[in-house]
């Protein structure tokens, strides 16, 4: 009888799975979540930006931030994962910039970054980061979790 339980439970555990999984599938297609990538190491970038649209978001990588500010003016976006240290203007900056903007302050930033360091951290923190990841710390899988956490 424990057994007959066990497999029935692993059953109603399994089905549960496979409803959470379409369900969220059908929101992502319902309405595709814009990520916007800001990542000057062009094959981490990328690799962001293929994960995740094979995730079901449309997510775009630029590669310095005049290019986020670019971007940012001409589409809107649901995300933004910012690196810390970028050509043109780092990410900090950037973070700030998008903080006193009115038509930008409300889009949620994850800060992905190599760096560790508490000031650094304090800082995006204090400029409204929804999270800080370092990049060493996380797997691709781990960040598009935490994408979806943020946005679903």
């Amino acid at each position: 009888m424990t057994t007959l339980r066990v497999v029935i439970g692993n059953y109603f555990t399994l089905c549960y799975n496979i409803f959470i999984n379409q369900f969220f599938f059908i929101l992502m297609v319902a309405k595709k979540k814009k990520i916007l990538i800001g990542e000057d190491e062009k094959p981490m970038a990328h690799a962001l930006e293929l994960k995740l649209n094979d995730s079901g978001f449309e997510a775009k990588a630029v590669f310095n931030g005049q290019e986020i500010v670019d971007e940012l003016k001409k589409n809107k976006y649901d995300l933004v994962l910012l690196d810390l240290v970028m050509p043109v203007m780092d990410g900090l900056s950037m973070l700030s910039l998008m903080r006193e903007d009115a038509d930008l302050e409300n889009i949620p930033v994850i800060m992905l970054t190599n760096l560790n360091d508490k000031e650094s951290v304090a800082k995006a923190l204090e400029n409204k980061s929804y999270d800080y990841l370092v990049k060493s710390d996380w797997k691709i899988e781990d960040v598009v979790k935490k994408v979806r956490e943020k946005l679903l």
